[in-house]
């Protein structure tokens, strides 16, 4: 069940999702609200699960994989056993940084960083060896218009 929030919680996460660096007391002082209420506004929304976690984002070309494949799946297989080899499979590949079952004419849309298109056929080899599919195919992006891990609040 979603958490209520208030206004003073949304603002509180519109921060974190954007530097989560930032000192409780930084905080605090942007929301207008003492240091030890925002800590426990902050504290009860990592327990309920409305903050699920920090990260570090990081730059993908800086770590030798600037090339994202979106990859488009269709299967005729759906019954359970497959769904879970499937999505154990696709947990095993640090390269799928995303994976999505669909509504329509896809079944499943992968978002895949690679370092090059020869990077992404290996990746492709190695995917189609473990799982059974009937069709597979990517499209490369050439520019990143906007992406964000932010939520709207």
């Amino acid at each position: 069940m979603p958490q209520e929030l208030d206004q003073i919680d949304r603002a509180i996460l519109r921060i974190l999702q954007t530097d989560t660096t930032l000192s409780v007391d930084d905080i605090s002082a942007a929301v207008n609200l003492s240091r030890n209420a925002c800590w426990r506004r902050i504290k009860v929304m990592e327990q309920a699960g409305t903050i699920t976690g920090r990260v570090a984002l990081v730059d993908p070309g800086h770590v030798g994989v600037p090339l994202t494949a979106m990859v488009l799946i269709r299967t005729n297989a759906h019954d359970a056993n497959w769904m879970k080899q499937f999505q154990t499979t696709l947990q095993a590949f640090p390269e799928i940084v995303g994976a999505y079952r669909m509504t329509g004419d896809l079944d499943y849309v992968l978002r895949v960083r690679v370092a090059d298109v020869p990077a992404y056929d290996a990746f492709y080899k190695r995917l189609t060896s473990r799982i059974s599919v009937s069709d597979i195919s990517a499209s490369f992006v050439m520019e990143e218009i906007k992406e964000t891990t932010a939520v709207p609040l």
